[in-house]
């Protein structure tokens, strides 16, 4: 059942090129959202240690 093909439209390009074409685009879209991640947990880390923190002084 894992194999079962897919029955394709008339005129429609071969299974395998469709695959080629979205592998060699490359996984932008999970490095914008890995980047976008990162920056978001970058900025709570930043507002933390600036609103928390910093007010309350050097520990001694």
């Amino acid at each position: 059942m894992i194999e079962t093909p897919v029955t394709q439209q008339p005129g429609e390009r071969p299974q395998h090129e469709q695959v080629d074409e979205i592998v060699r685009r490359g996984p932008c879209g999970a490095l914008a959202l890995a980047g976008i991640a990162t920056a978001i947990v970058a900025a709570i880390w930043f507002a933390f240690y600036f609103l928390v923190f910093l007010p309350r002084g050097v520990i001694q």
